[in-house]
């Protein structure tokens, strides 16, 4: 009886220490942090694989880094710091009748009262891209979150509900919790290296790129500090229309 307890006993020891082994390790994968990309890989219709398999496993927290059964194209602006050109792209989304999404961080709030308050009465959406843009992944969440969120509330009035993480770096906890918080969190399909600005892309060879990158439901990420940007917005519209997309 002795011998069939203490095996009994060491039984249930190991598989205690197993489950809180693999307790552990679960709640790291959780914390973990990750930096999205979208990869080169595409699919038979042009869509990246990385946003595809994003969604495949992130959809359960509102999370999507494109929307994979629409025509339509979502174009998103990061407004960290205003470097001149919002102007532009202000005008010509409206002359080209196109709403976006721009993902406000807390200084550019604060500081680009005018800019903010024309983006509002124009129809395009305010998103949110944290208070001092910090990794996610790695601070309070809700602070970061909800600071931004109750400053524009109570200055513009705006009841944001899309958010871009910071650098595109979160872990799969924050990600609840930015559900939780009511938020639904957007990465992105397409982005390219336009936010050097002493660096900025040929205006010939940005267009081809966003042009022949184009695909269903693909969210655009775009930098308004880019002079390149600003310059080729308009075509690029034209072109996406031209080949059956709507924004």
């Amino acid at each position: 009886m002795k011998k069939t307890l203490a095996i009994i006993l060491t039984s249930c020891i190991l598989a205690t220490n197993f489950n809180i082994a693999l307790n552990a390790e679960q709640s790291a994968n959780l914390t973990a942090v990750i930096g999205y990309g979208q990869g080169k890989n595409t699919d038979s219709l042009n869509r990246p694989t990385g946003a595809l398999d994003f969604n495949a496993q992130y959809s359960k927290y509102n999370s999507y880094a494109l929307n994979e059964n629409d025509n339509r194209i979502i174009l998103t602006f990061d407004q960290g710091y205003e470097n001149g050109y919002t102007t532009k792209i202000l005008d010509t989304l409206k002359e080209k009748n196109v709403k976006a999404i721009f993902f406000l961080t807390g200084d550019y709030a604060e500081k680009e009262t005018a800019l903010v308050e024309r983006m509002i009465a124009e129809g395009h959406i305010i998103g949110n891209h944290g208070m001092k843009h910090l990794s996610l992944a790695t601070c309070d969440v809700e602070e970061e979150i909800m600071s931004l969120h109750q400053f524009v509330l109570e200055k513009y009035g705006v009841d944001m509900n899309f958010l871009r993480p910071p650098c595109g770096e979160y872990s799969e906890e924050c990600l609840e919790k930015i559900k939780d918080l009511g938020y639904t969190t957007l990465l992105w399909s397409f982005a390219h290296v336009d936010w050097l600005v002493d660096k900025q892309p040929d205006k010939a060879k940005a267009l081809a790129n966003l042009t022949e990158s184009l695909h269903q439901g693909a969210i655009y990420l775009l930098h308004s500090v880019s002079s390149t940007n600003a310059e080729i917005l308009g075509d690029f519209i034209d072109n996406a229309k031209s080949k059956g997309y709507s924004f």
